[in-house]
């Protein structure tokens, strides 16, 4: 599928994000991140893993996973969704963000999935270390056990993807819901940048969670550091997520490439050297970069520690 690029030559770059590795750059919208050869992230720690005994909220014998009745998951029901934004409405809105020349937005038809009410913490990433025998990153297990991980890169988080179908396939405290899913073919991964994106903002094309006007009763953003999962109450937000703006920027395993999506460039771009969809914003964010539309690239091998991910189990590949 040919795409008409609607991304221009980079302006002058404004501070969204962080100064240490990534920039918006203001007319096309770009968010990038330095290469791997640029960056260190060659530094790794020992995946004998401090894991706390217990932990409100949250599953300590099912690798700490929410406490609830699917281990946190949540269905975001089949149906469509309109991705994209549109400047005359959002006046936030990065030329990235537009579906095409000739339209602000698209409508997609997405099949039902199961996405993370959390983004993946600190506990969840430290069990998969230590059962997994993996090193990690230095930084990555320093935060609270019920913060988002992050200084996280693109393999890190596709490896905890593996790891985590792996196990929830193999073990009795798996929920009966999920063990079904997991039987039909279904597998954890990383959501596309779709699937995230309808999650965000639900079916409606609003331009927060919560539907309503910038506010950090909702998020964290505009701060100096990540926030436990779940502090910030938003009942307004679609499906009973948490966290999907602000806190840490959100990995996706869809490639960084112009508008309109789709589901089948995703597989096709899987082997190139790429940069990838990085999603929400962080706590270190003015409310621009926290809107449900926002989009960024970054290389798979950096590690930041306003870079983090969720899950989804879903049946597309």
């Amino acid at each position: 599928m040919t795409k008409e690029s609607n991304a221009q030559a980079p302006a002058t770059p404004v501070v969204g994000l962080s100064v240490l590795a990534l920039l918006v750059v203001g007319v096309a919208g770009w968010l990038w991140a330095e290469r791997p050869d640029q960056a260190a992230t060659g530094d790794t720690q020992s995946s004998v893993v401090a894991l706390p005994a217990a932990l409100a909220g949250f599953r300590a014998g099912a690798w700490f996973l929410p406490d609830d009745v699917r281990l946190g998951f949540v269905e975001v029901p089949a149906g469509t969704f309109l991705m994209g934004n549109d400047a005359r409405t959002d006046p936030m809105a990065f030329d990235n963000e537009r579906w095409s020349a000739g339209q602000a937005q698209g409508r997609l038809d997405l099949v039902s999935f199961y996405i993370g009410r959390y983004e993946v913490t600190v506990a969840q990433f430290g069990a998969f270390a230590a059962d997994a025998g993996v090193d990690v990153g230095v930084d990555t297990l320093q935060g609270p056990p019920d913060h988002p991980v992050s200084s996280v890169s693109w393999p890190d988080a596709l490896a905890y993807c593996r790891w985590l179908d792996r196990v929830l396939r193999q073990s009795s405290e798996t929920p009966s819901e999920l063990t079904r899913l997991l039987d039909a073919g279904w597998r954890v991964t990383l959501p596309t940048e779709a699937q995230w994106e309808k999650a965000a903002r639900g079916t409606d094309g609003r331009v927060f969670p919560w539907n309503g006007p910038p506010g950090r009763a909702h998020a964290n953003y505009g701060g100096e550091g990540t926030a436990p999962v779940g502090t910030f109450p938003c009942p307004e937000c679609p499906f009973g997520l948490f966290d999907m703006s602000g806190n840490v920027w959100e990995w996706t395993r869809s490639p960084y490439q112009p508008y309109p999506f789709s589901a089948a460039d995703d597989r096709d771009r899987l082997g190139d050297d790429a940069l990838w969809v990085i999603r929400g914003g962080s706590f270190s964010d003015t409310e621009r970069n926290v809107r449900a539309a926002v989009r960024g690239g970054a290389d798979p091998g950096v590690r930041r520690p306003f870079m983090g991910f969720r899950v989804v189990i879903s049946s597309s590949d």
